[in-house]
């Protein structure tokens, strides 16, 4: 599998002890797995993000002197982590596996990865649940706009659209640490193909608060989900 950066998924897999890097909820002991958590990290969750900003602040001393950014420091609890490379975990050893506002940030590519490595993560009947932009929504509000700004509220709501590129090495640094661009866009029908194709099973659409599993409730946010595409499936 093409990788990103030098991140040796290999070596952590070998070395991990998955109690240190997973949440199990003492009621039901089961395992519930977060990726691209940002600063939303539950404590019944283990969570996980790749930003190359919480991977500085990682390294002992130097991480102290790296800016915590624009939306506050970084929990505790979050661990680094690419779902594209592999997470640090065992495969088969999730029960619950969920993301937001993720997806959308990949290259198809690096996309399909993220996607079978989430199946590889989960247990035989492990759930998969996850929320991004709709692209027919987008596309219907389009449509339904006679404005004469339909089209730059298009390109903004969907973040296709960039108002200037960045310029200099600061500008650089921060678009590379900010990943905020979206790299390809998803409606129901085309991502309910690329999951049969991974394996997944009973896909459906999901909304908030929508799951048969409650432990989904201490990790879904309710402003990340309005008029958005969710997905609920099963390993």
């Amino acid at each position: 599998m093409k990788t990103l950066n030098n991140f040796n998924t290999t070596t952590l897999k070998a070395s991990v002890i998955p109690s240190t890097n997973s949440k199990k909820d003492a009621v039901n002991n089961k395992i519930s797995i977060q990726f691209g958590c940002g600063l939303w990290a539950p404590d019944n969750w283990g969570n996980y993000d790749v930003s190359p900003a919480l991977r500085l602040r990682k390294i002992p001393i130097l991480g102290n002197f790296v800016p915590k950014g624009p939306f506050g420091e970084w929990p505790k609890n979050v661990k680094y982590g690419n779902i594209i490379t592999g997470l640090p975990l065992p495969d088969g050893s999730v029960d619950h596996l969920y993301c937001s506002h993720v997806l959308e940030h990949l290259a198809l590519e690096d996309f399909r990865a993220a996607l079978r490595n989430s199946y590889q993560l989960l247990k035989p009947g492990g759930v998969f649940r996850f929320v991004l932009p709709d692209l027919e929504e987008l596309i219907k509000d389009y449509q339904n706009n006679n404005s004469m700004d339909a089209s730059m509220k298009f390109m903004e709501e969907s973040y296709l659209g960039r108002h200037q590129r960045a310029k200099g090495l600061m500008g650089f640094v921060r678009e590379w640490m900010g990943n905020s661009k979206h790299m390809w866009m998803w409606d129901f029908k085309s991502m309910k193909k690329e999951l049969e194709t991974v394996g997944f099973k009973s896909i459906r659409r999901a909304y908030y608060h929508d799951s048969e599993h409650p432990e989904f409730k201490a990790v879904e946010e309710l402003r990340r989900w309005e008029k958005q595409l969710g997905i609920n499936c099963f390993k």
